[in-house]
């Protein structure tokens, strides 16, 4: 009976180191990460800098110290800097979800900027790259982050691209990668930063929590550019108003730059004040209303909405009173078979479908994409010399299984809704006041209103004395704000600015 037992536990055991030695065979192996190392000079407000640039990937690891992903990153660091703590560093990437860095990369904040003819689309190439003279790297370091699925950035041994797609699981994997940089890197003791665009913002106001709470990881400063942090805000759901009214204002900008406002004032912030006013006020009332406005009701409103939108009453009247962002963007300029940018509303493109209800192509993105790609192409592989074996995925759309999950477990209520992670900057501005916040929004910016964000943040139920952390700027441009050069320079002046006051 004992011979039986031992038998059996020998065959078990036998099993068991079977299955694992299986397991073993199907591992992926870990790659290693891999970097190419250059020195430049840059030129920049008359001032000579010496620097060095580091491409390529860092092997992301988790908190076992397993391999997770290979994570995409070019690194501009100043030479001849003897303490660290005398130089800020800065971690900028780029939203979508889904999109690389390339654009803030080659359109504000490296040393080269891809040439565009703004605002309207760029000849064929060859295109034109050239030194960057607003390019932040004379007052802080700089991290251009690729997330997962963009860049050179993918999973590694057990882990799978999908595990890193989502609004939590992308939260924690740049923080992870911020804070591993941070620690290969000696940086713990410099002034930090995060800088953001579009869902980046979003990214960023989970991100200097996240790192805040979990590693102890204090953000100087937070910088985001075309910011939102609750997506309800651009969602125009059915039964819910909250679109409409937010979008308003930033129709307004852009009819009065297309010259569609009726006795057209001659002051956009004026003008643009008044629009706050009345999207928050009589246009607010009316929505409320649903099906209970009177017809009367209606037409006293039309003036104003008209006045405001550039669109005709007839088709006010046709949207009740509703109008999403792809039918503005198809109607104001209809009568011209033209089309406006939804990313920025000063490009214009021809509109080839005079009977469709949206907008089917942004004229901007169409005007500027393919020199932003080619410049940094050739930058990328052949002056920082990275690996050309290496794909760099520009975004990670149309890849294999990429369908981002928008849950976010910090936002409160008893049935899951739009994520909104204006609730985690407002849990670390509380518990850091020290850490600062600047947020730049372009007026002609369709894809993130700046009436938007002002709502999110007047929403957060903020103490009046961390509120006032909170900092915005205004710009006459669009989402990219940057590609209108004297926006740029403007862009670079308030960001080293607040850099440079908050570093000390």
């Amino acid at each position: 009976m004992k011979i039986l037992k031992f038998t059996t536990i020998l065959m078990l055991f036998s099993v068991l180191v079977l299955a694992q030695e299986k397991k073993k065979e199907g591992t992926k192996p870990v790659p290693k990460g891999e970097v190419s190392v250059t020195k430049h000079t840059a030129k920049i407000n008359g001032k000579s800098i010496n620097y060095t640039v580091t491409a390529g990937t860092l092997l992301l690891r988790n908190g076992e110290d397993e391999g997770i992903a290979l994570y995409g990153f070019t690194a501009y660091t100043k030479d001849g800097v003897i303490d660290s703590k005398s130089r800020p560093i800065t971690f900028a990437y780029n939203g979508g979800p889904g999109s690389s860095s390339i654009w803030l990369h080659m359109g504000a904040l490296g040393p080269k900027r891809t040439k565009v003819n703004d605002p309207t689309y760029t000849k064929n190439s060859p295109y034109e790259l050239v030194d960057n003279n607003f390019s932040i790297i004379d007052v802080t370091d700089l991290v251009m982050v690729d997330p997962v699925g963009t860049g050179l950035s993918h999973a590694v041994g057990e882990a799978k691209n999908k595990d890193f797609w989502g609004v939590d699981q992308d939260i924690k994997s740049v923080s992870q990668f911020i804070h591993q940089y941070t620690t290969e890197n000696d940086r713990w003791n410099s002034p930090k930063y995060l800088l953001g665009e579009s869902y980046g913002t979003m990214r960023n106001a989970g991100v200097v929590n996240y790192l805040q709470e979990t590693y102890n990881m204090s953000m100087n400063g937070v910088i985001m550019v075309s910011a939102v942090f609750d997506i309800r805000t651009l969602r125009f759901a059915q039964g819910d108003d909250i679109s409409y009214i937010l979008n308003l204002p930033t129709y307004a900008a852009v009819a009065w730059y297309h010259h569609k406002v009726p006795n057209q004032p001659d002051d956009l912030n004026s003008f643009l004040d008044e629009a706050r006013s009345f999207a928050k006020g009589e246009y607010a009332t009316a929505l409320m209303k649903g099906d209970g406005i009177t017809d009367s009701e209606k037409n006293s409103l039309m003036s104003k909405l008209t006045y405001f939108t550039g669109l005709s009453k007839e088709y006010l009247l046709k949207a009740n009173l509703r109008v999403t962002e792809p039918e503005f963007t198809q109607e104001l300029l209809r009568d011209d078979h033209k089309t406006v940018g939804r990313l920025d509303a000063r490009f214009i493109g021809i509109n080839q479908d005079l009977l469709s209800q949206g907008a089917r192509f942004d004229p901007q993105s169409s005007a500027i994409g393919p020199a932003y790609k080619a410049t940094f192409m050739d930058y990328y592989y052949n002056k920082l010399k990275v690996n050309k074996k290496l794909t760099y995925h520009v975004s990670a759309y149309g890849r294999k299984g990429f369908n981002w999950d928008w849950k976010h477990r910090s936002n409160r209520g008893f049935f899951p809704g739009s994520a909104n992670t204006g609730v985690d900057m407002a849990q670390a501005l509380s518990r850091n006041p020290y850490l600062k916040i600047l947020i730049l929004n372009g007026y002609y910016d369709l894809a993130t209103p700046f009436y938007g964000i002002e709502y999110t943040i007047d929403h957060l139920e903020l103490e009046p004395e961390i509120k006032k952390n909170i900092i915005m700027e205004y710009f006459e441009a669009g989402h990219m704000m940057y590609v209108h050069e004297p926006s740029l320079a403007k862009f670079k002046s308030v960001v080293a600015n607040f850099i440079q006051s908050t570093s000390k």
